[in-house]
């Protein structure tokens, strides 16, 4: 099996690209609503391709669900910079919101897999933290800077704010908004004027 960093690893061709790319969308999609109970090749079926392509592209389960919350995380990550690129700061923050719970949901539906993979080292826990809280410090001094969010509010806060509303919601099963919680958050992250 050769490193992604080998220089004998060629690109993936455009196909191998879409495929890897459907297999992610459909794997993130069936992970949050029915967990990894979900067999290999249901998933490869729903992504309308064989199951030899999924397994050359994701090897093992753990694999699959590995590429799935990485390419989550990127999607944070990036998806920050995209959103301050398109909206004022307070509009890119409130969507990057959305991003943040799609990415919960996903999680949620690894959430074991996830777990013994931190707990054997296989998957860096910290670094996720640290890039999730850079994409909400970025979108934050951004707003303050334009004057759209308070400046006395850190990540942390925000991280914490939204994990709070994203367990709460789900406990609650229906009883609590979450869109309207997080805008409610919004406003309160909001200078007063």
């Amino acid at each position: 099996m050769f490193l992604l960093t080998s220089p004998d690893v060629r690109p993936l061709r455009s196909d191998a690209v879409r495929n890897r790319e459907q297999l992610l969308l459909v794997a993130t999609r069936v992970l949050a609503t029915d967990g990894t109970e979900t067999s290999m090749r249901a998933i490869a079926r729903e992504a309308g391709v064989g199951i030899g392509t999924l397994y050359r592209h994701f090897p093992t389960r753990e694999a699959l669900v590995e590429a799935v919350y990485s390419d989550q995380v990127d999607r944070l990550t990036t998806g920050a910079q995209e959103l301050l690129a398109q909206h004022s700061p307070a509009i890119a923050l409130r969507a990057w919101m959305d991003l943040y719970g799609e990415w919960i949901a996903a999680k949620s539906g690894m959430l074991d897999t996830l777990l013994a993979m931190v707990e054997s080292g296989d998957l860096g826990h910290a670094q996720t933290r640290e890039k999730i809280l850079e994409a909400i410090s970025t979108i934050l001094r951004a707003g303050a800077t334009r004057g759209d969010l308070r400046s006395d509010v850190t990540a942390i806060e925000v991280s914490a704010s939204l994990i709070g509303i994203f367990t709460v919601s789900k406990q609650a099963g229906g009883a609590l908004r979450t869109d309207r919680l997080l805008d409610i958050l919004l406003d309160g992250l909001r200078p007063t004027r």
